[in-house]
């Protein structure tokens, strides 16, 4: 039997964040905690079958990249840039100044470029090729989320995108801590970015009947874990967060937002799109986080849940949860105020869940009115809920089966 190395924390010292519930730290946590949803009639979707979604308010890429800059990347590009500078900012740490060999750079990302994609097909079709623009591949590639963030903080260390679907934001953190333990990298960039909000995202998401078909109310759309859910509310967003081995960040005087503890990841290997349905994938990546932070199930004090308001989805986690955690732990889906951002949401809640934890509150699951029956767990409503967090769990399922789990503790 393989020896099971001795724990490890990596240390969240920066968070960055671009998502519908607002830009930085303050706005984020302002936002969950009103328990008040971002979805919205979208005017890029006006006249499709779903016409609503979840994007980043107030977003200047311009203004924030230049314009020039602005041009040349992709919209899940450009968010990605931004949160990184942002997490390197709130971690006080200067790229101009550290060794860019010991800098690595993992964030998640499922859709790439898909809005240039469309509109160069659109340009191909109407003006033929000599039309089309010169940096549609390098705007459509997944990779380039990871590679211009490397560019922008001159990190040359290992820097790479994980695409694991829904679940991506939240391996790519797991591999992060992983480049810190084995010393490959001293700090770390890792999270995800998505920004899919197209017509043909949404229709084909539409099409599969994964997304909530409460046009006329958006607001009302994203219900996680109540009764009357029919599916979620897409968005688009980035977290980056600044991983440090806990000791460096001590030996510097940084500030440790939350420390990053377990990891696990699991396959369901059962069907591209519908999660198994005993939820034996995400229950093995959760049992492998805990076992790999060393600690047990009773230590664990708040669930920040996939929870993307799907019928059969949210009932299957919640089955798991149940199983593995009992019901002590006091539950949220902050999906109910973002909507569901893809590969970036895994990302986005394990900063929720460190700010969870600095906080000691638990932000309300929005919309939720009356709690599925079938959900025997302390889900937070309403208003937050003030409580002594020591220990957080996030959990990402994504399709294709992937599952993947996030242990933290306070900082």
């Amino acid at each position: 039997m393989a020896t099971r190395p001795a724990a490890f924390g990596a240390a969240i010292t920066g968070i960055g964040l671009l998502t519908p519930a607002g830009i930085g730290l303050d706005a984020n946590w302002k936002q969950l905690s009103s328990g008040v949803t971002c979805a919205a009639t979208d005017e890029a979707l006006r006249g499709a079958p779903v016409d609503f979604s979840c994007r980043v308010p107030g977003f200047d890429a311009d203004g924030l990249l230049g314009g020039f800059e602005a041009r040349q990347l992709a919209r899940f590009v450009q968010l990605a840039v931004v949160a990184a500078r942002q997490a390197l900012a709130d971690a006080g740490l200067d790229p101009a100044r550290w060794d860019g060999g010991r800098a690595g750079v993992v964030l998640g990302n499922s859709l790439g470029g898909l809005s240039a994609v469309e509109a160069q097909t659109e340009v191909l079709r109407t003006s033929g090729a000599r039309r089309v623009s010169p940096l549609t591949i390098p705007m459509a590639m997944v990779n380039m989320a990871a590679g211009y963030v490397a560019i922008d903080v001159g990190a040359t260390g290992p820097s790479l995108v994980t695409a694991t679907a829904c679940a991506s934001g939240a391996t790519a953190i797991g591999l992060g801590r992983e480049l810190l333990r084995s010393g490959a990298c001293d700090v770390v960039l890792a999270g995800g970015t998505e920004s899919a909000l197209t017509p043909l995202a949404l229709a084909g998401l539409g099409r599969m009947g994964a997304l909530s078909g409460r046009g006329g109310e958006p607001g009302a759309a994203s219900r996680p874990f109540d009764a009357a859910r029919d599916g979620f509310v897409a968005a688009e967003g980035a977290a980056v967060l600044v991983l440090e081995r806990a000791e460096d960040a001590a030996a510097r005087g940084g500030r440790v937002h939350a420390v990053i503890r377990g990891y696990g990841a699991a396959t369901d290997a059962h069907h591209a799109t519908a999660p198994d349905p005993q939820g034996r994938g995400i229950e093995r990546a959760l049992r492998t986080a805990l076992a790999d932070a060393g600690l047990g199930a009773s230590a664990v004090d708040h669930v920040n849940a996939h929870g993307t308001s799907t019928p059969m989805g949210d009932v299957i986690e919640a089955q798991v949860l149940r199983r593995v955690l009992g019901a002590r732990p006091a539950v949220t889906s902050t999906k109910g105020v973002t909507g569901h951002a893809l590969a970036a949401s895994g990302a986005m809640e394990a900063a929720f869940t460190a700010l969870a934890l600095a906080h000691r509150s638990v932000p309300p699951t929005a919309n939720l009115t009356e709690l599925d029956p079938r959900v025997e767990l302390d889900v937070v409503a309403g208003a937050p809920r003030s409580a002594p967090l020591d220990v957080g769990v996030s959990t990402s399922l994504g399709f294709g089966g992937h599952n993947a789990a996030l242990v933290l503790t306070a900082g």
